[in-house]
């Protein structure tokens, strides 16, 4: 048992060694593409905010099993997944509408698109979900996450869109995703209540899927 469990805690090391590896990568991969013309530079799009986050959470998992530490952070770290599980909802349910409304200035590299809006994500999920154990405390995480949104949100209308030229719309410019410029403020008010129920709904179901997961194992052992 004792070797059983030497083993698991290397295999997790490992993950989290690679997890953090190409995170870390992906992330600084951005200030070589980044329009620097651009208030905010990357960090206008959710999709740099979801990976900034999976950077420095990756980092504290790593630490804890370099350490033989037990799960901890575990309201960040469910509130980061969720972000990255928005991202990758997000990104994939408005690309297959139009790419355009989402990749403005034209499709993105194939294995940075992939990274960014489904293995990286996914690589997140899995640790907060099956490794460290993260949705335990729903009422901090949803206000985590909650605290998130709403954050990117106010970055996004008083920052971004205000000291930005392009993307143009129909209606403003300057917000970081083409479609947003397309809706007068209630429509993105609307758009952006939406998107952080959303998010809560996400939070809510990883929460009960980490309730179900030990007796689901459970009933798979007897």
């Amino acid at each position: 048992m004792q070797y059983m469990s030497i083993l698991r805690n290397m295999s997790v090391l490992r993950f989290r060694y690679c997890v953090f590896s190409l995170a870390l990568g992906y992330w600084l991969y951005q200030f070589f593409t980044a329009n620097y013309d651009t208030v905010g530079w990357q960090f206008r799009h959710l999709t740099f905010w979801g990976l900034t986050g999976a950077v420095y959470v990756a980092w504290l998992m790593l630490s804890l099993s370099r350490k033989g530490l037990p799960p901890a952070h575990d309201a960040l770290v469910s509130s980061v997944a969720v972000l990255n599980a928005m991202v990758m909802f997000l990104y994939w349910k408005l690309y297959f509408i139009d790419p355009s409304l989402v990749n403005g200035n034209g499709p993105i590299v194939w294995h940075q698109e992939y990274y960014l809006h489904l293995c990286g994500p996914l690589l997140m999920i899995i640790d907060a979900l099956f490794l460290n154990r993260a949705f335990q405390n729903i009422l901090r995480g949803v206000l985590m996450t909650t605290m998130i949104c709403i954050a990117y949100i106010i970055w996004s209308e008083a920052i971004v869109g205000p000291f930005n030229i392009e993307p143009i719309g129909s209606v403003t410019s300057g917000l970081p995703y083409p479609f947003l410029n397309d809706m007068v403020f209630m429509e993105r008010a609307l758009f952006y209540a939406t998107t952080t129920a959303t998010g809560v709904m996400m939070y809510a179901g990883f929460w009960l899927f980490s309730k179900l997961l030990p007796r689901l194992i459970s009933q798979k052992n007897l």
